[in-house]
């Protein structure tokens, strides 16, 4: 972003948010945001994952059946889509601080509320408002990290943020595997409620509303001034003005869904819906999936168990992906993810007979296809402008919550119809040429783009 006016200067009057931004270090304020946003994604993980660990417990005290479980599994699925899509639009309303504080309460308390349940339908309904919770959270988190973030750093400190969800995942597991044969299972319930309603607290107290919506929403400039001083210090005081310059077209007044759908976004954000939706597909497929597949391949049961728990671990590296997304084209970057998963994931297919290459060919479609995946955030984030930025994430997230639905479904129908073990795993490697088609079309839609 460019501006005629200075903001290096205590006599400028009129500064650009974003010019303070890159002219100045990452500031210690500047990473107490990444935190709080860090561990705001970090429990979605350690939630998403824990819920698994859970069912075991669930089956031998309520004596329900496996199909029974299928609800609960499900029910945040489907209240996480709920809330994304619903989140971002009230986030460009009302603010990112004031959903993101609202969410991560209300995913606390129902969190919480679950550890007292003692019928499946009870836990499944808190189990959907939970996911609401979590929904609105994520993207909003990374809807504010990327508007705090010099443009020269943006996809990387995005990125960095994002790898709080496997690490959370992994935690989830190891926590879990730990607290349920010591205090039970209703416990990492409760720890996955206190926690969330201590961090609402911190969100409260140390938070800042985006500097960027504060300007585009026409708040004081004493307001703004008092946030930047904690990044630039002395260099905006003289500051009577703040603006902000888009390097997106945008029309005033429009609603951030009108802004999202509109003409010269239209074709970028379905080609993003679609990738993130193909990229869930191949993730909920194989995490789910891969344990089973592996024992009718011919492994143990517990071989198969280790081998299918590399796959989620590849997530930080969407740092480098990050890294790369800040220097070139971050569509071209992020297609060529995408086309390596496929090639990769039908690799896994073909070493049935090869634990040796069945772990590396599970690890590189692991680091892989999470590196693509964790990096559709922040280009989401650099897509759209301020007014529908919110919105523009949160839908995509929100959407992409139906493919790992559909992934789950997907593989049962393969198995039913007698898939051998290479075809199925053929097939799941689809999706992945599908989200690097549309990510190329995204970018032949808007070739100035540089996101």
């Amino acid at each position: 972003m460019t501006s005629q006016h200075s903001s290096g200067s205590a006599a400028s009057s009129v500064a650009n948010v974003q010019t303070v931004l890159n002219e100045h270090p990452f500031s210690g304020f500047q990473w107490v945001i990444f935190a709080l946003c860090f561990l705001i994604v970090l429990l979605d993980g350690f939630d998403t994952a824990a819920i698994g660990y859970i069912a075991p417990s669930l089956i031998s005290e309520w004596g329900v059946s496996k199909p029974a479980l299928a609800p609960v599994l499900s029910a945040a699925l489907f209240g996480l889509a709920a809330g994304a899509m619903c989140s971002g639009p009230l986030a460009d309303r009302l603010g990112r601080k004031a959903v993101l504080v609202g969410s991560v309460f209300v995913f606390g308390v129902a969190c919480l509320a679950s550890g007292y349940s003692h019928d499946i339908t009870t836990l499944t309904a808190l189990r959907f408002v939970t996911g609401i919770g979590l929904g609105a959270a994520m993207p909003n988190a990374v809807t504010l990290m990327s508007e705090y973030c010099p443009d020269a750093r943006r996809a990387t400190l995005t990125n960095a943020m994002f790898c709080g969800f496997p690490l959370g995942a992994a935690f989830g597991g190891f926590l879990a595997a730990w607290m349920i044969p010591h205090f039970g299972w209703r416990s990492v319930l409760h720890l996955g409620g206190i926690v969330p309603l201590v961090l609402a607290v911190l969100l409260l107290l140390l938070l800042p509303e985006s500097v960027r919506y504060m300007v585009a929403k026409g708040h004081s400039a004493e307001r703004i001034r008092k946030v930047l001083t904690r990044i630039a210090g002395n260099a905006v005081q003289g500051v009577q003005r703040f603006i902000m310059t888009e390097n997106k077209p945008v029309t005033e007044g429009q609603s951030g869904m009108a802004v999202v759908l509109s003409k010269q976004y239209r074709v970028g954000t379905i080609m993003l819906w679609v990738a993130y939706f193909m990229g869930l597909v191949i993730f909920y497929a194989l995490m789910n999936w891969m344990p089973v597949l592996f024992k009718e391949g011919g492994l143990d049961p517990k071989t198969g168990t280790l081998v299918a728990a590399l796959f989620p671990l590849g997530g930080v590296g969407a740092v480098a992906f990050g890294w790369l997304m800040d220097r070139y084209n971050a569509n071209r970057i992020i297609a060529v993810g995408y086309a390596l998963t496929a090639l990769s994931i039908w690799w896994i297919g073909q070493e049935a007979g090869s634990l040796g290459w069945l772990v590396v060919s599970v690890f590189v479609a692991g680091t892989i296809m999470n590196t693509a995946q964790s990096s559709m955030p922040a280009l989401a984030a650099a897509f759209y402008p301020t007014s529908g930025r919110a919105t523009g994430v949160a839908w995509m997230l929100g959407i992409g919550r139906f493919g790992g639905i559909a992934g789950s479904f997907l593989v049962a129908e393969l198995t039913v119809r007698q898939m051998s073990f290479s075809q199925i795993f053929t097939v799941v490697a689809i999706p992945g040429l599908i989200a690097t088609a549309a990510l190329v079309i995204k970018q032949l839609a808007s070739p100035k783009s540089q996101d």
